[in-house]
C-alpha cells in the first residue's frame, strides 16, 4: 500500500465526528416510545394471565373443598373457620392466595344462590368492585 493512501485512510479515520446531541436524544426518543409500547402491551397479557390463575387457585380451592366435605359427612367450613379449616386439603399444607398475593374471601352457606360457599378474590387492586384486571373474581359467576 502506497504511503499517500494510508495517509489518507488514516486522516479519515481521524477526522470523522461522533454523535451530534441532537442525534443521541432522537435515538433515546425512539427507544422510550419502543419501551412504553412493548410495556403497554405486556402489561395486559399479564394482567390476564393472573386473573386465569386465579380462577385456576378458585377452582383448586374447590377440589380441596370437595375433599373436606367427603371427610365431614357433607359439611363445609364455615364462614368463621374459613379456609384454614381445610388447610391440610390444599399443597403444603398452606391456604392458598390469589394471583396477586391477596387471601381469598370465603363465605359458607353462600349469599348468591344456592351455593353450599363461596370463594371472592378481589382482583389486582385488593378492592371490592372494579374492572378489567381489577374486577373481582367470583366463584358463582365461574360455575354458570
Amino acid at each position: 500500500m502506497s504511503r499517500t493512501r494510508l495517509l489518507n485512510k488514516r486522516s479519515c479515520l481521524l477526522g470523522r465526528r461522533g454523535m451530534s446531541l441532537v442525534e443521541i436524544m432522537v435515538v433515546i426518543a425512539i427507544i422510550g416510545v419502543l419501551m412504553t409500547v412493548i410495556a403497554v402491551n405486556v402489561t395486559g397479557y399479564l394482567d390476564d394471565a393472573n386473573n386465569s390463575a386465579t380462577k385456576i387457585e378458585i377452582n383448586n380451592i374447590e377440589k380441596a373443598l370437595a375433599a373436606y366435605s367427603y371427610k365431614h359427612k357433607g359439611k363445609y367450613p364455615t364462614t368463621g373457620e374459613g379456609l384454614d379449616a381445610a388447610k391440610k386439603y390444599f399443597p403444603n399444607n398452606e391456604t392458598p392466595t390469589d394471583a396477586w398475593g391477596q387471601p381469598f374471601q370465603y363465605f359458607s352457606p353462600g349469599t348468591h344462590g344456592q351455593h353450599d360457599y363461596e370463594i371472592i378474590s378481589l382482583g389486582k387492586d385488593g378492592k371490592e368492585g372494579g374492572e378489567d384486571s381489577n374486577e373481582d373474581i367470583l366463584s358463582w359467576d365461574m360455575r354458570n
